[in-house]
């Protein structure tokens, strides 16, 4: 079977994709429980498309994952945050599926990846087995569930890759979640465009009163309208069995009677998801924390989710007529929800448009800007912007406000302080931090010093500061102490901390050689297990070295016993 495998690898993929893009039986699922979504497939979530279903685990971890297909593990890699442990299988078909947040590997992969931690020293690691290495068979447990990297509880992330890498719908792979629910709508928003175009009296984005009819559709009171008008719709799906509001599938505009618009969440890239920005009412998801998806195409937005798009999904409202403006919101097993907007044409002479806020400082989007006052600068790079606007910057001693960050940045920009003034003993000590909340908090932002000058890369407009920290990392053993015996225990458990700038890297040693900790980001834990089985002896001197972002170090030793 398994060089049957290979074979197959090397003759059919590119066959098999061309003839059935989506085989319906190929796959099973990766769970032998009932498959419960507590997140769909590109729903919008912080600066990305989700790629993959979060399949709930019950609350709990350490559930069999099954290779939904025989295949390859192409890809491994461990993360302090992100997909935490994650694994890659690549099918003869030409696809990748992919496990993230798991908490260990089945124990020959686990074996492998092990053996590549001691090598290289590290608990993050990332590797590509080569297509014999470590072979698997649908069916075959290769891992066991979790809560690593960035995950907000347990559960499994699944995903789905075509051969250029771009995540796809699993659930267009036959994955069946029950599903009887119609999508909800919890608000529409009218966008006038230009200085002519209103609605309701008023050239500001407006609130449409969305009143609920038996069906579970909604209707819109009439709107009276003039001009270039977008809409946007905040709305959500819920399958059976689970009260997460997940993302939509798919929605449809029709502009009396003819469709001008449609986004179809089924596949995208990961060259384009932080292009989710565009698509949301960026300045509005900052300021309240709610997703305006925009039913229009803006400029400079490169998305392939549109489809069928009339006048970048724009209508045009005539004085003295009367039109209808529709949504239809679907969730993947085709519920839906209709929207309907009466709209009454209606040209009005006493619309007050809003001044726009000036600056001293314009950006042009499609040029290179450089922004310097005393002792700091700012250089922002061509296009890292959608579009041009008036910035807001100002420095005052060590602070520099650099606008609200209500604007979203396609690229990074370069924040430069020079600390010539500050006494080299101090140099060290300083970092650039991003002032965030309503107190103000500083956040370490990712730092680099060259000779006089600090530089922190970031997309992150707002108020950025000079910040100390002299402080080392706390370091403080959880389930021993000094001279324990710990012969009948499994784990050694270690809590780090870093108040200030943040822990940047640690290093652990047991007798002088080095140990695999696992670090646990949330928890702040570090974890070394026995089974390890490293250079142990029945005394033991345990090392620790904790750094912070800044350099800062603390070290922290004990003995402990074992036999």
């Amino acid at each position: 079977m398994r060089t049957s495998l290979i074979i197959f690898f090397v003759i059919i993929p590119q066959l098999i994709v061309a003839q059935n893009p989506y085989p319906k039986d190929y796959f099973r699922d990766p769970l032998d429980i009932d498959i419960i979504l507590s997140g769909t497939f590109a729903e919008l979530r912080s600066n990305h498309f989700h790629s993959g279903l979060d399949i709930k685990t019950q609350q709990r971890e350490g559930l069999k994952v099954y290779a939904t297909a025989s295949g390859y593990v192409s890809r491994i890699k461990i993360s302090h945050w992100g997909y935490g442990k994650a694994l890659y299988i690549t099918h003869p078909n030409g696809y990748t599926t992919v496990y993230a947040h798991l908490q260990k590997f089945a124990p020959k992969i686990e074996a492998y990846i092990k053996k590549l931690q001691y090598e290289k020293e590290s608990f993050e690691i990332e590797v590509f087995p080569t297509i014999t290495e470590l072979l698997v068979e649908k069916d075959d447990v290769i891992a066991y569930s979790g809560n690593t990297g960035g995950s907000g509880g347990p559960h499994l992330h699944y995903e789905i890759r075509d051969n250029k890498e771009r995540p796809i719908n699993p659930m267009l792979f036959g994955m069946d979640i029950k599903d009887t629910r119609q999508p909800m709508v919890l608000a529409l928003y009218a966008y006038p465009i230009g200085n002519e175009s209103h609605v309701n009296d008023s050239n500001d984005k407006s609130k449409l009163r969305i009143v609920p009819i038996k069906s579970g559709d909604f209707v819109v009171e009439k709107i009276n309208a003039f001009g270039k008008i977008g809409f946007g719709i905040v709305a959500y799906d819920q399958q059976n069995y689970a009260a997460n509001k997940n993302g939509v599938s798919n929605i449809q505009s029709f502009f009396n009677g003819n469709k001008n618009f449609e986004i179809d969440f089924k596949r995208f890239s990961f060259s384009e998801t932080k292009h989710l920005n565009r698509l949301i009412d960026y300045k509005h998801f900052k300021n309240k924390k709610t997703r305006i998806q925009k039913l229009f195409v803006q400029k400079n937005n490169p998305l392939s989710m549109y489809e069928n798009v009339v006048d970048d999904g724009y209508i045009h409202v005539e004085d003295s007529t009367a039109s209808v403006y529709k949504l239809r919101v679907s969730d993947f097993k085709g519920n839906d929800t209709w929207v309907t907007i009466p709209i009454s044409g209606a040209k009005s002479n006493n619309i007050k448009n809003n001044p726009k806020p000036t600056t001293e400082h314009y950006i042009y989007a499609n040029q290179s800007n450089t922004l310097e006052d005393d002792n700091i600068s700012v250089y922002i790079p061509s296009n890292t912007f959608y579009e041009d606007f008036f910035i807001d910057f100002k420095v005052q001693n060590d602070t520099l406000t650099l606008h609200e960050s209500t604007i979203p940045a396609q690229k990074n920009f370069t924040i430069n302080f020079n600390i010539s003034r500050y006494l080299e003993e101090d140099k060290d000590k300083l970092y650039i931090a991003r002032k965030t909340g309503y107190k103000n908090y500083v956040v370490y932002s990712p730092t680099i010093r060259k000779g006089n000058i600090l530089s922190s890369s970031t997309k992150i407009l707002g108020t950025y500061t000079l910040a100390m920290d002299i402080e080392g990392p706390t370091i403080t053993p959880v389930n021993f102490q000094e001279g324990k015996w710990l012969s009948k225990y499994r784990y050694l458990k270690v809590k780090i901390k870093d108040a200030v700038s943040g822990i940047k890297n640690y290093r652990a040693t047991i007798n002088g050689k080095w140990i695999l900790m696992e670090y646990d980001a949330k928890k702040n834990s570090l974890v070394y297990d026995f089974n390890d089985k490293v250079n142990l002896e029945t005394k033991n001197n345990l090392k620790i070295i904790v750094t912070d972002n800044v350099g800062n170090s603390s070290t922290f030793e004990a003995t402990f016993f074992r036999k």
